[in-house]
């Protein structure tokens, strides 16, 4: 079985156009309709779409085919760019403790507050995140900056400050980035 998977809405002709060239497709194609769709809603994951030719349960619906005939490959290409879509969409989002960072709109949220970062900050979570050990100045300087000795400490010392602020200020969370004298560290 495929990963990627296709749910055709109350649309039998598509399903079984479909369904004779399937072998030529990187995704399972599954016939659906009214009756049984509310059974296939927890299946509707990243790696789905829908596809319908009537507006019913719009919000679910991935694709709409509401014109005229379309060329078999014009869909296939339209089928295949959704997934792409889906697919960067849902690597852009990193979790980082209670945190959701997302890194196409460079923004950090907690429950429904959302704060705008700059690269630099998005660049300097994600290389403390992933370190298992507090992170001193001079390696983050080489590391997030690309800089050798010749950067001031001060720089990377007010990027953090600055960022700690931002997201006391936002999230009332003092704690998000813990500094020791062994360096800093995501909490």
């Amino acid at each position: 079985m495929n990963s990627q998977k296709i749910f055709i809405y109350e649309y039998d002709v598509l399903f079984n156009i479909l369904d004779e060239i399937k072998e030529n497709f990187n995704f399972d194609i599954i016939n659906v309709n009214k009756q049984n769709f509310h059974s296939f809603k927890k299946d509707l994951e990243d790696n789905s779409l829908v596809i319908s030719k009537s507006g019913e349960f719009l919000s679910k619906v991935d694709l709409l085919i509401d014109h005229g005939p379309i060329k078999i490959n014009k869909l296939i290409q339209e089928i295949n760019l959704k997934f792409l879509k889906k697919t960067f969409n849902f690597q852009s989002e990193i979790l980082i403790g209670n945190y959701k960072l997302n890194l196409n709109a460079r923004k950090i949220s907690l429950n429904k507050k959302i704060l705008d970062l700059t690269e630099r900050e998005i660049n300097l979570i994600i290389f403390l995140k992933k370190s298992s050990n507090p992170v001193k100045i001079d390696k983050l300087q080489k590391e997030v900056w690309a800089y050798g000795s010749e950067l001031e400490t001060h720089t990377v010392e007010t990027h953090i400050y600055r960022l700690r602020k931002k997201i006391k200020e936002n999230f009332n969370d003092d704690t998000f980035i813990i500094s020791s004298k062994k360096g800093y560290k995501i909490n």
